[in-house]
């Protein structure tokens, strides 16, 4: 039998078919500088996030992905990672995200407990004798 929508796709169920709704956006020189901006200039709640900025431009966070392959884009990519972590930290410290929640995006988004981890596996204890 037929589900309760008559075409494929269409969640609202007006036959809208979303396999043609993505619209296809065009890598330009300025998308690092405008994912830089994006980034810095962020004042809506939440983080900033790459999908938010994917979807400021028209475009998907598979886009953003593929705009990685350039190195200019892929530096900035990085650059606004650590400012998206910094943010998080920054509103953590000032208690206006909750503890538990700010420990797991951080281990889970930057890798953060696996470098205190490595930290701890690299330490080298040493014991100083002082002979007299």
């Amino acid at each position: 039998g037929q589900g309760v929508c008559s075409k494929p796709y269409s969640l609202d169920g007006n036959g809208v078919d979303f396999r043609r709704m993505k619209k296809t956006v065009k890598y330009s020189d300025d998308m690092p500088r405008r994912m830089y901006s994006f980034f810095i200039n962020y004042n809506d709640t939440g983080l900033p996030s790459f999908v938010k900025f994917a979807r400021s431009i028209g475009a998907t966070s598979e886009d953003i992905e593929k705009f990685r392959r350039r190195r200019e884009f892929d530096r900035a990519y990085k650059e606004c990672s650590e400012i998206r972590r910094d943010y998080l930290i920054d509103n953590a410290l000032a208690k206006r995200y909750d503890a538990s929640v700010t420990k797991f995006l951080l281990s889970c988004e930057f890798k953060m407990d696996r470098e205190i981890e490595d930290n701890e596996k690299n330490r080298l204890d040493v014991t100083v004798e002082v002979l007299e």
